[in-house]
Order: C-alpha cells, then sequence, then structure tokens
C-alpha cells in the first residue's frame, strides 16, 4: 500500500529544510527524506561548525592583540580546545533540534533513510526507502554535495583529513598542509593559524579563492602571509613518506580542493532526469528536465553555497504553488569567513575582461571609513566597486571585517541595476563601516 503526498524533497540540507517550510505552510501535504542528519552538510559538518570555531579564533586573536587598544590583557592567552569543539557540537545539536522543531510544527513527515526513485505510477512518482513505497506528485531533489577528493600520486597510502575530521580533532598538530586554497581551505588555514600550528597551503592555481576577485584574494594572502602561512601557489602535489624533492612536510594532511553533487544512487535514471556537467540541469523554475521533478542547492552544480540553495528551493516550490517566481544568480554573495573577511558580489575584473566587456573600477582603502579605523588597529582593506557602460553597479569586492555583514548592501544594488547616482541617495547609518560602499561612490 502507498502513502501518498503532494511533494517529496530528498535530503535535508538548506535547500530541503527551506523547501519543506515553504510547502507545507502552503498547504502542501509534505515529506522529506534524509539518509544521516537534518540540517545537512552545512549545519552539521560545513557552515555552522566551522564559523563557531572560526569565532572562538577570533576571540584569541582579539585578546592577542588586546594592547593595541589600550586593554592589558594576559601575555600568552591560553585555549581549552576541547571546550571549543564541544561549543561547536553545542551549537550545531541547538540548531538542528530547532530545524526540526520548525518542520514537524509545520506537519512536515520526516523520513531518516536513503529515498530512490523507482518510476512513475498512476501519474504519480513512486519512491522507495527502507521497504516502504510512496507515491507523489512532485518530488524536489536536494541530496547536496560531497568533498572531492583528488588523485593524487600516494594520497591513499597516507592519513588525512578532510573538512569532516578537521572538525573533530582531539589535539593539533604542529603543522599542517592544506591542499587547496579556496574558501574552505583558507578557512581551516585562518582557524588553525589562530591557533597556533604552523600553516602551509598548496595550491595548483596562480592565485587562492579560485574565481573570486584576484586583488583582493591576493591582499588576503599577504595579510596570512604575515601572520606565518606559507604560500605554494602553481603548485601540484604527490605525496610521498621519504620524498627528497621539492618536499613540504607537515604533521597533517588537509584535502580541501572541493566539492561536488551527489546524483548516484538516486534512481534519476528511472525518470530520464537530464544531467549537465556534474550536477542536474534546471530550468529558471528549479525544474528538470521531468515536468514533476525539481532539484536545488548543490546538486545543480552551479552554486555550491548555502543560501543559493535556501532561494532555489523557494522558487521551486513557488513555481509548483503556481506563484510568479524565477531564479537569478546575478548577485550571488560569496564570502570568506577569515580574519579580515573578504566578500564578494557580482563581476569580477578577471571575468569581464574575459568576455572582453568594458568597466570601471572604483575602490578605496578600508581606511576611509572611521568606524574601520576605530575598530581595526594598523588594519588595512579594500572597498571595490565595478560599474559598466551605463554606470550601473555589476560588482563589488571587500577585504576587512565586517565585509560578510555588509556585502549583501552591494548586492541588492547589483540585483536591482542601480546605477552610481541612484545608490548615492541612500542613506547610511554614521559611524559604520558600510559607509564605506557610500564613500566609494564619489571616487
Amino acid at each position: 500500500m502507498y502513502m501518498e503526498y503532494d511533494i517529496a524533497i530528498i535530503g535535508g540540507g538548506p535547500a530541503g529544510y527551506t523547501a519543506a517550510e515553504r510547502a507545507s505552510e502552503n498547504g502542501l501535504k509534505t515529506i522529506l527524506f534524509e539518509k544521516n542528519a537534518i540540517g545537512g552538510v552545512c549545519l552539521n559538518e560545513g557552515c555552522i561548525p566551522t564559523k563557531t570555531l572560526l569565532y572562538s579564533a577570533k576571540i584569541l586573536d582579539s585578546i592577542k592583540s588586546a594592547s593595541k587598544y589600550g586593554i592589558v590583557a594576559m601575555k600568552d592567552p591560553s585555549f581549552d580546545l576541547a571546550k571549543i569543539i564541544d561549543r561547536k557540537n553545542k551549537t550545531v545539536r541547538k540548531l538542528t533540534l530547532g530545524v526540526k522543531a520548525r518542520l514537524t510544527g509545520n506537519g512536515v513527515t520526516i523520513v531518516e533513510g536513503e529515498a530512490r526513485i523507482t518510476g512513475e505510477e498512476f501519474g504519480n512518482i513512486r519512491i522507495h526507502c527502507d521497504g516502504k513505497e510512496y507515491l507523489v506528485k512532485n518530488v524536489l531533489v536536494c541530496t547536496g554535495s560531497e568533498t572531492v577528493i583528488p588523485p593524487i600520486k600516494g594520497l591513499s597510502e597516507v592519513k588525512y583529513w578532510t573538512s569532516r575530521e578537521a572538525l573533530d580533532l582531539n589535539d593539533l598538530p604542529k603543522s599542517l598542509a592544506i591542499i587547496g586554497g579556496g574558501v574552505i581551505g583558507m578557512e581551516f588555514a585562518s582557524f588553525f593559524n589562530s591557533m597556533g600550528v604552523k600553516v602551509k597551503v598548496i595550491e595548483m592555481l596562480p592565485e587562492i579563492l579560485g574565481n573570486m576577485d584576484k586583488e583582493t584574494s591576493a591582499m588576503l594572502r599577504s595579510e596570512y602571509k604575515k601572520k606565518g602561512v606559507e604560500f605554494f601557489l602553481n603548485t601540484k602535489v604527490f605525496v610521498e613518506k621519504n620524498g627528497k624533492a621539492d618536499t613540504i612536510e607537515a604533521d597533517k594532511i588537509l584535502v580541501s580542493v572541493g566539492r561536488r553533487p551527489i546524483t548516484k544512487s538516486l534512481g534519476l535514471e528511472n525518470l530520464a532526469i537530464e544531467i549537465q556537467g556534474a550536477g542536474i540541469k534546471v530550468n529558471e523554475h528549479m525544474l528538470t528536465s521531468h515536468p514533476h521533478v525539481y532539484a536545488a542547492g548543490d546538486i545543480t552544480g552551479f552554486s555550491l553555497l548555502a543560501h543559493t540553495a535556501y532561494r532555489e528551493a523557494e522558487v521551486a516550490i513557488h513555481h509548483i504553488l503556481g506563484i510568479p517566481d524565477e531564479m537569478s544568480y546575478k548577485a550571488i554573495p560569496a564570502v570568506v569567513y577569515t580574519n579580515p573577511e573578504l566578500a564578494s558580489v557580482g563581476k569580477t575584473e578577471e571575468e569581464l575582461v574575459a568576455n572582453g566587456e568594458s568597466f570601471r573600477v572604483q575602490k578605496i582603502p578600508m581606511t576611509y571609513s572611521g568606524r574601520f579605523v576605530a575598530e581595526n588597529e594598523n588594519g588595512n582593506g579594500l572597498c571595490k566597486l565595478i560599474t559598466d557602460d551605463e554606470d550601473r553597479i555589476i560588482g563589488c569586492h571587500l577585504l576587512g571585517n565586517p565585509a560578510s555583514e555588509i556585502i549583501v548592501t552591494a548586492g541588492i544594488a547589483v540585483e536591482n541595476g542601480y546605477t552610481v547616482d541612484e545608490f548615492k541617495k541612500n542613506i547610511f547609518p554614521h559611524p559604520t563601516v558600510s559607509e564605506i560602499l557610500h564613500e566609494s561612490l564619489y571616487i
């Protein structure tokens, strides 16, 4: 006997739990399948736990630099790693329970198990999970992504960390080699550097942080070089226990070269769902090649960010409900939660040059903000705005705290196509670091 639902959501990460809430709130009988833990990688092994650890590191950094602000603190502040990890775990548990409570409170049926699409029957889609069968009108696939383990010679012969192991460490290594200088790699470099670990970042590209703005990325790398982090750019890796040529020695290795969509074992082939690149192909409504199957989050392979997943999930549910809406990737913010933070939205100079598009750059040091100077002794940073031929703001790149909190202001300008003159008319509170956006308009 089949259990019937209006929508089945496969995957309980940011896209999945957002979609489940929105669907149930709007009267759809909703079932959510999750084989691991509600909240997905973001809540359990990614965004939240890493930021919790980074905040502890930031407090330690602040204590170390307290004398710059006239505060007498311990000369050599210490930390309790076990308590830092315990606090991280408590934060994750609290938020996971909160998500579950919201879902059940909205009437969502949660099934713990691995769901698989098995075909169609009576005009509905058939799903199998743990020996039970379900018939649903619509499916939203949001199974997220997994860590990529590159085919590095010798890697399988040594013990290495991924982000999962690095989040649950019992002891700190004296030295750490991080393979991959992307967002994940740099955030872990930041944490371990603050904890006193000798960090070495190995990146095969000419600069860290992949497709982000090269100028601010280079500035961030320079900041961490001053803090003692070693960088090896344009460097390919192979692992040898007793190698003699061009050797980088470290007590531990952290592999963080990226993530890839999880599309296997879902039964997508049973509905002939079209794949594009590494992910599921979708249109502007997050609809796949099947008229009743949607996909959102990392599984699309387009923007592997939790906040993108939230919005994609809403767009998918809106389309099912008949609410006019479509997905825009014009202004997706990207943030690196190092200390200092780096944030970006819209076009980069490199992207525009590669496409042969004309543009203008307006940039200003973060020290033009009085609030920034007051709170960042001897700190530097940059605010860069990029405009097109019509003087519309098409990109913004920030280095300096709290870039993560103010990049959304620039993102709104990019998404809505504000011109410089239109943006100038907005009043920013004083004194705030966000005023730097306003100041940059007059350069």
